[in-house]
């Protein structure tokens, strides 16, 4: 199943396709219905051992042109290869390890996928164009008041510190895998023991070494690739997608209807007050909201698996997490198939 979809304003568009294995396949052109000055390409699929697919993006422009193809991302889930695709930028845009940051806005685009090897499948693949607004962020009001939290597990990236070097050192580098290691934990995902024998014994939690190793990207050199992580999930039966979501009450309605958010936020500590920590791009996991409507996350960043769990304000989570000058409300969106996502009236998902 293939799934392209558009958001940001009021306007989306579903498309599903089937094709065989082992070729090429390539969109319709597909209109995103504003101009858009990001584009986030994000995918699951099976790779066995020497197989892998590339995903590319192009756009047109409001002048009517259409621009190059742009390399979004080659992946395999054994990690040969798995890297992002640097030094692609000409007049039209460039891409940011998992962004197409267009130099002049897009108002359509089409994606293709090919795929190298024996067995590569892809299972879904999703296209996020996007026009973050450069204005002050607006408080939401909160939703219900009844309080609500999901069981997530708790793990802290600290206690990883130093941890294989391989893939960028554990501690404040594995945020994002540690996050989707707890959100495939609450689904009951996740690698088996025999999967995870090469980390050693005496590692606290060993699918999040594991996590880290699966999404590496190696031009990055880093697991912080928004769809490598979401296509990792992927690899245990998870269906996922990157987006962006516009306020507190989006998240609330996914942690109400029992799937945990995964979101970017960037900040200095005075401004995420319990955070005691200042960062310039960060992953956490959003479980819950308390009666008031403030953010009750699994934190990664905490320095102990016993301290993960915290509450945030509800208007500067928000105001971190959505401004122009942070993601702009990137969230990772991870659920079994069988889950249903809530009601969406506006195109984020």
């Amino acid at each position: 199943m293939w799934l392209v979809l558009t958001v940001d304003l009021a306007h989306v568009a579903f498309a599903r396709f089937t094709r065989p294995a082992g070729d090429s396949w390539t969109s319709e052109e597909r209109p995103i219905g504003f101009p858009a000055t990001q584009l986030v390409a994000s995918w699951t699929a099976r790779t066995p051992p020497g197989s892998w697919i590339e995903v590319a993006l192009r756009a047109r422009t409001a002048r009517g042109a259409l621009t190059k193809w742009y390399v979004m991302g080659r992946w395999s889930e054994h990690g040969d290869p798995r890297t992002s695709v640097p030094g692609q930028g000409d007049e039209d845009g460039d891409v940011a390890v998992d962004t197409f940051v267009a130099r002049r806005p897009v108002v359509s685009y089409q994606v293709r996928v090919a795929s190298h090897g024996a067995g590569a499948r892809v299972t879904g693949l999703g296209v996020m164009a996007s026009a973050v607004p450069q204005r002050p962020v607006v408080p939401s009001v909160p939703g219900a008041a009844v309080a609500v939290e999901l069981a997530v597990p708790r793990h802290s990236q600290y206690a990883h510190a130093g941890h294989h070097p391989r893939w960028d050192g554990g501690g404040a580098n594995w945020c994002s895998p540690t996050s989707v290691a707890m959100v495939l934990g609450f689904w009951g995902r996740g690698p088996g023991p025999a999967e995870v024998a090469w980390v050693g014994d005496g590692d606290p939690a060993p699918v999040v070494d594991h996590a880290a190793m699966g999404t590496y990207d190696e031009s990055y050199q880093g697991t912080g690739n928004w769809p490598f992580n979401v296509a990792y999930a992927g690899r245990y039966g998870l269906a996922g997608f990157i987006t962006r979501l516009r306020s507190a009450v989006e998240l609330e309605a996914f942690v109400r209807s029992g799937i945990p958010v995964i979101t970017s936020q960037s900040f200095k500590a005075h401004e995420l007050p319990g955070s005691s920590y200042s960062t310039d791009g960060h992953i956490l996991v959003v479980t819950g909201f308390t009666a008031g409507g403030d953010v009750i996350v699994n934190d990664p960043a905490a320095p102990d698996d016993a301290t993960v769990r915290r509450v945030y304000p509800r208007a500067a989570f928000e105001n971190v997490w959505l401004r122009s000058s942070g993601s702009g409300g990137i969230a990772y969106i991870l659920h079994p198939p069988e889950h249903p996502l809530p009601p969406c009236t506006n195109g984020n998902w």
